[in-house]
């Protein structure tokens, strides 16, 4: 048997959503937090919002018997964790880099404004050539993501378990889906646009019973367990993609 069903959580709130979007609001150049974005932690909101995702996967019929994997970044992975027992699997995730958040390069802690001001020429670079193919110097394009989640998703999809959760990022929640629905480019940035993902939102992709091949969505950016556990909902977009997510 391989891999019938995929639940993607995006981690919880963390300290770096928080920074970053004060940091837009008040028009700062640069993101002010300490910590490389590999080692940010989650706010307590969004440890709030971990504990209860563990009510999606319980609602969502996941047991032990469930592959789970994680980005390494400490965002992803403990919200990984407090799911997990929130959930009572006892399950340990398995921490592959494949999931981590896209790689920002140079533009990495500037705001939207910080990026203008430094580095107009990288502005124009991306208008240009938009989202999906621009790569920042040092960093990586949505298309440079799309091909590591290839062969994760290559590796994921052959696992003997029937139901797999992934914990990562924003990014890796619309790639996940522009690899294995088949999307474009219209697509996939369409619904980065209109339909943020809600820290600790949950997305279920099932296989398509008439070609097995192919996968469609039955849920999307769901975050019904936040509300259930009287827990805030927050979303922090990627925006222009040169800050924490």
């Amino acid at each position: 048997m391989t891999l019938q069903r995929l639940v993607i959580v995006r981690h919880g709130e963390s300290l770096g959503n928080e920074a970053a979007s004060f940091a837009e609001s008040t028009g700062a150049h640069v993101v002010d937090i300490p910590t490389r974005d590999a080692d940010t932690p989650l706010s307590p909101t969004g440890a709030e919002q971990g504990s209860a995702a563990g009510a999606a996967l319980t609602n969502l019929g996941l047991d032990a018997t469930a592959a789970v994997w994680s980005s390494p970044y400490v965002r992803a992975r403990h919200t990984a964790e407090l799911a997990i027992a929130g959930a009572g699997l006892g399950t340990v995730p398995v921490l592959d880099e494949r999931l981590r958040d896209r790689e920002l390069g140079i533009l990495d802690r500037l705001t939207s404004a910080g990026v203008l001001a430094r580095h107009p020429d990288e502005a124009a670079r991306k208008a240009h050539l938009g989202k999906l193919y621009y790569r920042p110097p040092g960093g990586e394009s949505w298309a440079d993501v799309a091909l590591r989640l290839r062969s994760f998703l290559a590796d994921a999809v052959a696992s003997p378990a029937t139901h797999g959760v992934v914990f990562a990022h924003e990014a890796i929640v619309y790639l996940v889906r522009y690899v294995l629905e088949g999307w474009d480019e219209a697509t996939v940035l369409a619904a980065a646009q209109q339909a943020p993902a809600r820290n600790a939102s949950v997305t279920v992709l099932e296989r398509d019973d008439a070609s097995g091949s192919r996968w469609r969505a039955t849920l999307v950016g769901d975050v019904a367990h936040l509300e259930q556990s009287g827990v805030e909902s927050t979303v922090h977009a990627g925006g222009d993609d040169a800050r924490p997510r």
